[in-house]
């Protein structure tokens, strides 16, 4: 069965675009990704504000 990409509840925080979405155990994750071209950084977390202090303190070293 193919991963689902819904993300129920998308923000943005600079650079960095935080979606939460179920994993496929069915545990709600919190996807922090930069969208900034060639910086490649993304994380997942298991709540809200763990993933809005990274993307906080996130800072890309392209430029």
């Amino acid at each position: 069965m193919p991963a689902r990409d819904n993300f129920h509840f998308v923000m943005r925080i600079g650079p960095v675009q935080i979606g939460t979405h179920r994993d496929r155990r069915g545990h709600t994750k919190h996807a922090a990704v930069c969208t900034n071209d060639r910086c490649g950084w993304s994380a997942d977390y298991s709540n809200q504000s763990a993933a809005q202090l990274a993307a906080r303190t996130h800072r890309c070293r392209v430029r």
